[in-house]
């Protein structure tokens, strides 16, 4: 078996321990006023725009950066793609897209993010079209930001790079659900927006909190696999 092959065998043997109820969806068709659901898709358009010359780069300097690349995406679709009910219209679920935005930078992950989502919105009716924006800032843009910006800063202060690792994808899982609690309160702001946000946010945590865990640990093997397989990658992108 390949050293690819395995690497994603055992990314989704791991992530089935995570398996739960698929009965609900990101923030689902329809959810968002016509208004926010086009606003957040214009806040994405400059990341991704970025993400894909990103990739063009990475991938001319490298060929083989293609393979990490869909590794990275295949993590996040089958980690996101698992999920238990949450907020109505919406819900909780592991996001996977810490790993690739350690290694390849938030621009990259967005474009990622972009086409699990899409793939999801119409394979798995996980998701929706017309809130394909407001899913892909929060999961694919505000997380891996978050995630990037601690592993490098952590990764300079002398971390261990495991806690560096799962610091950095449990943090990236809780802003995404914190950003989409302030899309849901933007969009449904009832008496008074920070009460719906902090509503929506409470909500999530219940869920959400073991959820980051479960992913903070399981990005850390992941990490550890592909040191292991494909560490002159990961040294010629910075991440060693």
């Amino acid at each position: 078996m390949k050293r690819s092959e395995k690497i994603f065998t055992l990314t989704c043997m791991a992530a089935g321990l995570l398996g739960v109820s698929a009965s609900a969806m990101h923030i689902m068709e329809g959810y968002l006023p016509k208004g926010w659901a086009a606003l957040w898709f214009v806040v994405c358009l400059p990341f991704v725009v970025i993400g894909f010359r990103r990739i063009s780069k990475y991938v001319q300097e490298n060929p083989r950066n293609l393979t990490l690349l869909a590794l990275c995406g295949a993590f996040a679709f089958v980690l996101s793609a698992l999920k238990i009910p949450s907020v109505t219209g919406s819900c909780s679920h592991p996001t996977g897209v810490g790993l690739s935005a350690i290694l390849f930078g938030p621009t990259t992950t967005a474009v990622l993010g972009l086409i699990v989502l899409l793939f999801q919105a119409l394979l798995l009716a996980h998701g929706g079209l017309t809130t394909l924006g407001a899913n892909v800032f929060s999961m694919a843009i505000v997380g891996p930001v978050c995630s990037w910006a601690i592993y490098r800063g952590l990764k300079k202060t002398g971390c261990p790079k495991a806690a560096a690792i799962f610091c950095a994808a449990f943090a990236g899982d809780l802003l995404t659900y914190v950003t989409t609690s302030v899309e849901l309160g933007l969009a449904y702001p009832g008496a008074s927006l920070a009460g719906a946000v902090l509503k929506f946010m409470g909500i999530f945590a219940v869920t959400q909190l073991p959820l980051a865990v479960a992913e903070g640990l399981l990005t850390v093997v992941v990490f550890n696999v592909l040191e292991k397989y494909s560490s002159r990658e990961l040294t010629d992108l910075g991440v060693l």
